[in-house]
């Protein structure tokens, strides 16, 4: 039955074209605490992740790279990051796993070292790791297209042996973050990625929305939503414009109806965007500091689950918060 009512929610969206009906008839969730997952609270810093066909997560752990949740929210470590080049052991190495993304064709994961600046792939079937790409600066989230480049942002000029302060020194030096795109040549990574738009206030989530031809990009610090014109096969990038104005946006992610979902961590909100209008629904939000207080973590972003009918929202705290429709 939770199932069929996705459905039904997926169809009624995309069958609609105007900004009332394409975002009419949405979840709107209260927070309490049974939604926190795991209950006894074992991950860390779980900032994103991605749901597997069988109900199963995958999501960032700042110790260990990766970890694999059941659906009874008992985990394990998932692939060999460390085998890779990954590590988190202050004070003498600072690493944290950000940004996590399925490749079109869904047999591998991306994700993302925010300290650190590494590019790490991971195939679902077995967990072998390889780190594809080591930029000079943290990397936020990286996605990679149907022509095979990855496209990712750099939040700031911070550096692995900056730790966490590296950060916070982003957050205060305006203007250091940028949008990079790593093209394939001849089968494998290039040596070196292209920079595509700098200048840019604590670059953050990334959206690849091929069926529209559109780039979003998420910039925390100027509170805005890019939406760029694309052409996925020579990579280029139009002139952007806003597609919606809001308070420090983190994570995006579109749904199978090519709505946008972002998250909202200075307002513990999880806003759902009709991308042809930018109208926004509000559909989680701690509304009262006592809830926003009992969250797990600041929330970041969503992962979709439409196979099961949920939706997970991702922290920088110790666990997630488990959503039903």
């Amino acid at each position: 039955m939770v199932r069929i009512l996705w459905i039904v929610l997926l169809a009624l969206a995309s069958g609609c074209g105007h900004h009332d009906a394409a975002l009419q008839d949405l979840p709107v969730w209260t927070f309490d605490a049974s939604q926190i997952f795991p209950a006894d609270r074992t991950l860390a810093r779980p900032e994103d992740g991605v749901a597997l066909g069988d109900g199963r997560l995958i999501v960032a752990d700042q110790e260990v790279g990766l970890r694999l949740v059941e659906k009874d929210g008992s985990s394990q470590p998932f692939g060999d990051l460390a085998g890779a080049g990954y590590a988190h052991r202050p004070p003498e190495r600072h690493g944290a796993v950000n940004g996590i993304s399925l490749e079109p064709g869904g047999t591998h994961l991306l994700a993302t070292d925010i300290l650190a600046g590494g590019i790490y792939r991971v195939a679902l079937a077995d967990g072998a790791t390889e780190r594809i790409y080591q930029h000079a600066y943290g990397v936020n989230t990286a996605s990679r297209d149907t022509s095979g480049a990855i496209w990712f942002t750099q939040s700031g000029n911070n550096v692995e042996a900056q730790g966490d302060a590296g950060i916070s020194a982003v957050l205060k030096s305006p203007a250091s973050g940028s949008l990079w795109r790593l093209p394939l040549r001849d089968g494998q990574p290039a040596a070196q990625a292209e920079l595509v738009r700098d200048g840019l206030d604590f670059a953050n989530g990334i959206a690849l929305d091929e069926r529209r031809g559109r780039l979003y990009l998420a910039e925390l610090d100027q509170d805005r939503i890019w939406q760029f014109p694309w052409n996925v096969m020579t990579g280029e990038l139009g002139d952007p414009e806003v597609l919606l104005s809001v308070k420090r946006p983190d994570n995006l992610e579109l749904d199978a109806a090519g709505r946008l979902w972002v998250g909202l961590p200075a307002r513990s909100e999880i806003l759902i965007v009709d991308p042809d209008t930018g109208a926004a629904h509000s559909a989680f939000h701690a509304r009262t500091p006592e809830l926003s207080s009992a969250l797990p973590g600041m929330l970041t972003g969503v992962i979709l689950s439409p196979d099961t009918g949920l939706v997970y929202l991702t922290s920088l705290g110790n666990a997630l918060v488990r959503l039903e429709l």
